[in-house]
């Protein structure tokens, strides 16, 4: 084999083996569908926890779907939906809670700060109503994601809420 196959080959090769992990390091930390752990997790009233939970998250480029399914502390389901941005623009948010639509909210805001991190603003007519800044473990088996801000009957919460991966 001449030297010049020879390094063709070695090239290739080496092109080869970086594929895989290039898409892999590409993908968004926060892709997938996530599971509440309510061992790990703390609402603040307590009252107001979740009892499960599901979300999943599906990326495209500078975009981002979200479909959430949980029961609340009431026993209620809710199911929640968006796309958007990673930009941090307003983009229509659509929830229900038992089959009746959720006024609490109309819009949501996204932005990705970093390769783990991500900051999303819950706005109802143009105000923030709740922030929520979620991280992704270095290990990408869970997340924490913190809410700060009011609910819908303008109490004031803090939970920080852990999610597995699934």
């Amino acid at each position: 084999m001449s030297m010049h196959r020879r390094a063709a080959l070695i090239g290739l090769v080496f092109i080869a083996a970086t594929l895989p992990r290039a898409a892999a390091a590409q993908a968004p930390s926060l892709a997938g569908t996530w599971k509440l752990n309510t061992e790990k997790s703390k609402y603040d009233p307590a009252e107001l926890a979740n009892k499960s939970g599901t979300v999943t998250y599906a990326f495209d480029g500078n975009n981002v779907s979200a479909t959430i399914d949980q029961v609340n502390a009431k026993g209620l389901k809710v199911h929640i939906e968006y796309k958007a941005t990673l930009d941090g623009a307003d983009h229509p948010w659509t929830g229900t809670i038992d089959g009746k639509p959720n006024v609490s909210q109309d819009a949501v805001s996204f932005k990705q700060l970093n390769a783990n991190a991500y900051h999303v603003e819950n706005k109802l007519k143009g105000k923030v109503v709740s922030i929520n800044h979620i991280v992704v473990s270095a290990d990408g088996k869970s997340r924490t994601s913190t809410t700060t801000g009011t609910n819908a009957d303008g109490q004031k919460i803090h939970n920080v809420v852990v999610y597995d991966k699934q």
